[in-house]
C-alpha cells in the first residue's frame, strides 16, 4: 500500500520527499500511522531492495487491506504530481510538507528511493589456479607450495586476501621441522597480534606429527611479546613487569603534570592525540632531538614527549613502545649479545609484512642480517595503518633491499565469490604505488555486489537492520553479518538501531559513547540545562565550552547558595571577569532556559550560532587530530536531534545510549552481528558485510582529500586500499551504502565506486 493515514493527515508514499520517510518510520513503530482501509496500526516497509510501502503485520489483515487498497485507491498506485493533505499538522506535533508539485519543489524534499545497483568488475569467471599439490597431509595449491618449500634466502609471499596466508606460515614451519629437519629453536615465527600467534600455535599441534614438546621450543609471538623477554633476559629488574606503564591514563597522568608546568589548560587539551602522536615518533625511531615540529601542536606535542620520556626514565619505567626501541638500542650497541642471538635464530617468518614498521624492521635485520633467511608474508594492498608507523615502503621496496629475494605471489582468493573479488580488483587496480597482481576467485555465486542510496545515516541504519532481519527470518545466523565503518563515530546511528532492536550484536570492546565525545557533551549541556539549571555535570562543560578558567565551578556552586539562585544563574554573580565575558554571559545565560521549549534540532541551531559556541569548537574542535573534527560531531548529532519533537524525549533518547554502551563494555555477548570499524574488520570474514557510508568524505575520508588538493596522495591510497579491505571481508554477499545526505549535508558517491555505478 503506497498511502496511509496519520491522525487525519493522508500520507503518500509516491509524493513524500525521502527525507520524511525515516519519520514516518518511526511512527509507524509507535502505532501512530494507519491504514486507510480497516483504520488499524500500518508498519512503513524501509529496505535495501524494494520501495518503501506499508503493510500490517498480520498477514491475512495484510493480504485482505491490499485488495480492499486497490479497489478503493486505484490511483494510489500510480505517481500522482500532486498531493493533498487534509491537515498539516498531526495532534503528536508530527508536521508533513504541504501540497506541491514535484516540478517546482526544492531539490533536496524531492530525493526519492532508488533502486539498488549492481557492481560488477571487468573479469569474467573462469578458475586460472593450477593443479593442487598436496604437503605434508595439507592441501595447498602450487603457489602456496612453491611459497612452503621455499625455505632459504629472502622471501616475499604476496598473499592477498583470502589466499590462505596462515596456512601457507604454519604449513612451512612444519615443512622446516619435518621434512627439513631444521631446529625449532633456531625459528621465529612473529606476529602482530597474541590471537594470531595462538592460532598458529594450535595449527601447528594439529596437523604436526611431531611431539608437541618440540613444536613449542618454536618462538612464537607478537614483536613485543618476543623482544620484551629478551630484555627481561638481560635486566630482569630494570625489566620487572611493575615498572610497566601499561594504560593510557597512566601515560596521560604524566602529561597532565607536565601541562600544568607550562601553563597549559589540562581541561580542554587532547591527551589522546598527544599519546598517540609519542607513539608514533617512537615506532618511527624519531627521538625528540631530532623532530621538527610541523606546527604549534606538535610542538606542544614535542615538549610533552621530552618531559614524558624524562619523567620515565626517572622513575625507571617504560612503555610497550620502549620494548621494541631499546631492545634494538640493545643488540645494536652489544656486537657480542647480537651474535650470541644471530648464533640461536637462524630463519625469521613475519606475518602481516605490510604493517611492519621502521623499529620493528630494524629489528628483524639485524637479526637476521648473518642469514638472510627472511620470510615476509603480506599484502601491500592491505596496508592500513600508517597512523600507527606502518610503513607499505617495506614490502613495496623488498627486492631492492634484498636483490636476491624471491617474490611468490599467491593469487588465489578463496574466501570470496568472483564478482566480489573482480570488483575489489578493480577498485584497487588504481592505486599506483602497489606491486602488480589480482586476486583470482575459485567459485562464484549468482550475487553481485550492491550499491544501496538511503537518504542519510538514520535511514542508512534502518535499511541494513530491515534487510538483515528478512535474512535471519530465512534461516541466516546473526554472526554471518558484519556492519563496517570508516570512523567509530560513523557507527552510531546503526548502533542506536540495534539496541532498539531483538537481533544481538557486538561492537568493540572498551568503545565509548557517541555522545560522551568531548564537542557532544559540551553542546548537550546547553540542553541539559534548560532542563535542570542544577546540573553539575552539564554546568561543569558549559564552563568549558564558555572558556571560563575551571575555578570558576567553585565560585558558582558557593554564589548559587549565597544568592539562593540556580548554578546557571550564579554565572552572573561571578567576579573578577573581564568585560567581554559579563557581556557574553548576560547574553547567553538567560537564553538557556528557553530552550527546552525548542524542537532539538533547532535548538542546538540557536546553541550553536546564536550562544557562541561555535568560538568553542573553532578553538577545540580540531586540536591535534585532522581526522575528527569537532564539528563533525555537532553535524552528526543535528542529524540525531531532527527525529524528535521535544528536548526531554532526545535527552531521554542521549541518556539510554550512553547507559546502554557502558553495559556493553562489561558484556559477555560475544555472537552475534559485528558491528565495528574496518581496520578492526582486518584478518576476519563474513557471509554479508554492510559498508556504510561510501561516498566522498567518509571513504575517502576528509582529511585524504585535503590532503590530495596540496598534491599529497599516499592519504588517498591508504583510503582506497581501506575499502579495499573492507569489500574482501564478504564471501557471498557485499553491500554498499551510499547515501544521499552525510551529515545534513550533499553527499556524493565515492570515487573509488563512481565508475562503476554508470
Amino acid at each position: 500500500m503506497n498511502s496511509a493515514k496519520i491522525k487525519k493527515s493522508i500520507i503518500s508514499l509516491t509524493q513524500l520527499p525521502q527525507q520524511e520517510i525515516q519519520r514516518i518510520y518511526e511512527e509507524s513503530l509507535k502505532e501512530a500511522v494507519v491504514c486507510r482501509c480497516c483504520g488499524k496500526p500500518v508498519k512503513l516497509y524501509l529496505g535495501i531492495n524494494h520501495p518503501p510501502y506499508f503493510y500490517h503485520s498480520n498477514r491475512e489483515l495484510n493480504e485482505t487491506c491490499q485488495k480492499q487498497f486497490q479497489l478503493d485507491f486505484p490511483k494510489q498506485e500510480e505517481t500522482p504530481t500532486h498531493e493533498t493533505i487534509e491537515n498539516d499538522t498531526a495532534q503528536n506535533g508530527f508536521r508533513l510538507p504541504k501540497s506541491r508539485s514535484i516540478a517546482t519543489a526544492d531539490k533536496k524534499e524531492t530525493t526519492k528511493w532508488s533502486k539498488p545497483k549492481i557492481l560488477k568488475g571487468r573479469t569474467p569467471f573462469s578458475v586460472k589456479v593450477k593443479a593442487p599439490a598436496s604437503l605434508l597431509g595439507i592441501p595447498l595449491d602450487v603457489e602456496q607450495k612453491e611459497a612452503v618449500t621455499t625455505t632459504e634466502g629472502p622471501l616475499l609471499i604476496l598473499a592477498g586476501a583470502g589466499s590462505g596466508k596462515t596456512r601457507v606460515l604454519t604449513t612451512r614451519a612444519l615443512y622446516m621441522i619435518e621434512e627439513k629437519k631444521i631446529s625449532p629453536t633456531s625459528m621465529m615465527l612473529v606476529t602482530f597480534t597474541a590471537k594470531a600467534a595462538k592460532e598458529m600455535q594450535q595449527r601447528l599441534i594439529a596437523n604436526s606429527s611431531v611431539q608437541a614438546s618440540k613444536l613449542n621450543q618454536l618462538v612464537i609471538g607478537t614483536f613485543h611479546s618476543i623482544f620484551y623477554k629478551i630484555l627481561i633476559h638481560h635486566d630482569r629488574e630494570k625489566w620487572n613487569s611493575r615498572h610497566l606503564l601499561k594504560w593510557d591514563w597512566q601515560k596521560e597522568s604524566y602529561l597532565k603534570a607536565s601541562c600544568r608546568e607550562l601553563g597549559i589548560d589540562e581541561k580542554d587539551f587532547p591527551f589522546d592525540q598527544a599519546i598517540q602522536q609519542i607513539g608514533y615518533w617512537k615506532n618511527t625511531m624519531h627521538m625528540p632531538q631530532c623532530i621538527k615540529p610541523a606546527d604549534d601542536w606538535e610542538q606542544t606535542a614535542l615538549t610533552l614527549y621530552r618531559e614524558y620520556e624524562d619523567q620515565k626514565q626517572q622513575r625507571g619505567q617504560f612503555d610497550f613502545d620502549d620494548m621494541l626501541v631499546k631492545c634494538y638500542e640493545l643488540l645494536n650497541e652489544n656486537p657480542v649479545l647480537l651474535s650470541s642471538y644471530q648464533h640461536r635464530f637462524q630463519y625469521f617468518l613475519i606475518d602481516e609484512f605490510q604493517d611492519i614498521n621502521p623499529v620493528q624492521y630494524k629489528l628483524i635485520k639485524l637479526l637476521s642480517s648473518h642469514t638472510n633467511n627472511l620470510c615476509g608474508v603480506g599484502d601491500d594492498d592491505q596496508t592500513i595503518y600508517s597512523f600507527r608507523g606502518s610503513q607499505p615502503s617495506f614490502i613495496l621496496n623488498f627486492k631492492q633491499e634484498y636483490p636476491s629475494a624471491k617474490v611468490i605471489t599467491l593469487s588465489a582468493n578463496y574466501r570470496s565469490d568472483h564478482q566480489i573479488v573482480s570488483t575489489a580488483n578493480d577498485v584497487i587496480s588504481k592505486n599506483k604505488q602497489r606491486l602488480s597482481k589480482q586476486m583470482i576467485a575459485q567459485y562464484e555465486t549468482p550475487h553481485s555486489p550492491v550499491a544501496f542510496f538511503p537518504y542519510d545515516e538514520e535511514e542508512e541504519a534502518t535499511m541494513i537492520l530491515q534487510d538483515m532481519k528478512e535474512k535471519i527470518e530465512a534461516g541466516t545466523k546473526p554472526e554471518e553479518f558484519a556492519v563496517l565503518y570508516r570512523t567509530h563515530t560513523g557507527g552510531r546511528a546503526v548502533f542506536e538501531r540495534f539496541v532498539q532492536s531483538s537481533i544481538p550484536f557486538t561492537i568493540e570492546k572498551g568503545q565509548s559513547s557517541f555522545y560522551e565525545r568531548k564537542m557532544v557533551r559540551g553542546i548537550l549541556s546547553y540542553l541539559r540545562l534548560s532542563m535542570n539549571s542544577d546540573d553539575s555535570s552539564a554546568i561543569t562543560e558549559l564552563i568549558r565550552a564558555l572558556f571560563l578558567k575551571q575555578s570558576v565551578l567553585n565560585d558558582v556552586k558557593a554564589l548559587s547558595i549565597l544568592h539562593d539562585c540556580s548554578l546557571v544563574e550564579a554565572l552572573l554573580h561571578v567576579n573578577g571577569l573581564p568585560a567581554f565575558q559579563k557581556a557574553k554571559l548576560k547574553k547567553i545565560i538567560p537564553r538557556i532556559n528557553s530552550l527546552q521549549h525548542e524542537k532539538p534540532a533547532v535548538a542546538l541551531t540557536i546553541i550553536e550560532k546564536d550562544l557562541g559556541f561555535v568560538d568553542y569548537l573553532k578553538k577545540q574542535g580540531n586540536e591535534g587530530n585532522a581526522m575528527e573534527k569537532g564539528s563533525d560531531d555537532l553535524n552528526d548529532l543535528k542529524v540525531v536531534a531532527k527525529k524528535f519533537m521535544t528536548v526531554t524525549d532526545f535527552l531521554q533518547h542521549v541518556d539510554h545510549m550512553i547507559v546502554t554502551q557502558q553495559s556493553l563494555k562489561t558484556s559477555t555477548q560475544e555472537s552475534g552481528v559485528q558491528l565495528m570499524t574496518i581496520h578492526r574488520s582486518k584478518g576476519l570474514e563474513f557471509k554479508y558485510v554492510y559498508v556504510l557510508g561510501v561516498v566522498d568524505g567518509s571513504l575517502p575520508h576528509d582529511f585524504a582529500l585535503e590532503s590530495a588538493r596540496k598534491e599529497k596522495f599516499e592519504h588517498l591510497e591508504e583510503e582506497r586500499r581501506l575499502l579495499y579491505v573492507a569489500m574482501t571481508r564478504a564471501k557471498e554477499h557485499l553491500y554498499l551504502s551510499v547515501p544521499s545526505y552525510r551529515r545534513g549535508r550533499k553527499a556524493v558517491p565515492s570515487r573509488f565506486i563512481r565508475g562503476m555505478m554508470k
